[in-house]
């Protein structure tokens, strides 16, 4: 009968602390990819805007 000293699937602790290290590292880069989400989304939702008001309201004239 074999005997096994430790499951291969589960982390030792110099692993847990690798990983720890890294997810440190990744939080100290801060939130740059939901910034630059939150950039593209605003500079279309203003496009969008001045489209609409060059192209549809402005041609129409003023209202009376």
């Amino acid at each position: 009968m074999a005997i096994h000293d430790a499951d291969p699937k589960t982390p030792s602790a110099s692993d847990l602390t690798h990983e720890d290290e890294r997810v440190e590292a990744i939080l100290r880069r801060g939130p740059a990819g939901a910034f630059a989400v939150v950039g593209v989304s605003t500079f279309i939702v203003v496009a969008i805007f001045f489209i609409f008001y060059f192209f549809a309201f402005l041609p129409r004239g003023a209202v009376q």
